[in-house]
């Protein structure tokens, strides 16, 4: 009896990550909508480039994992690390770049009230786009 076979791990393969993205994915949302915000306006600190030491993460990094654990239940900063190196949606999202948990809890820990008018705005926003109905559950 003939199974379907798949493709051998040792074959090398040439694709980028936009072509595993699909065009309607929800993730192209998260990036466009996180490029086109005043980070000021919401009270993030945007981080000046720093002379010595290792650069920092950009701002917008964490925003977009934050609004992608949003959407998919992920609160925890160890789940959301883990996503970064698993999920392909995240990898196309933040570029390849994986920071670990502590850097994710630490920025959640540092804007807190950034990440709330943050969240308020883009539920306003999927509200407007009539992508969210607003009902919720009590």
């Amino acid at each position: 009896m003939q199974h379907i076979s798949g493709i051998s791990r040792q074959q090398l393969q040439i694709s980028s990550l936009e072509d595993k993205i699909a065009s309607d994915n929800p993730i192209r949302f998260i990036e466009a909508f996180v490029e086109h915000i005043s980070l000021e306006a919401l009270g993030f600190t945007v981080q000046t480039i720093k002379s010595e030491g290792r650069p920092s993460f950009d701002t917008k990094l964490f925003l977009k994992i934050y609004l992608y654990g949003y959407l998919n239940g992920l609160r925890s900063s160890r789940k959301l690390e883990k996503e970064c190196f698993r999920n392909i949606e995240l990898q196309w999202l933040l570029e390849a770049i994986c920071p670990n948990y502590h850097s994710i809890s630490d920025f959640r820990k540092q804007n807190p009230a950034g990440l709330r008018k943050l969240f308020k705005l883009f539920v306003s926003f999927l509200k407007d786009a009539d992508l969210l109905a607003g009902n919720h559950r009590n």
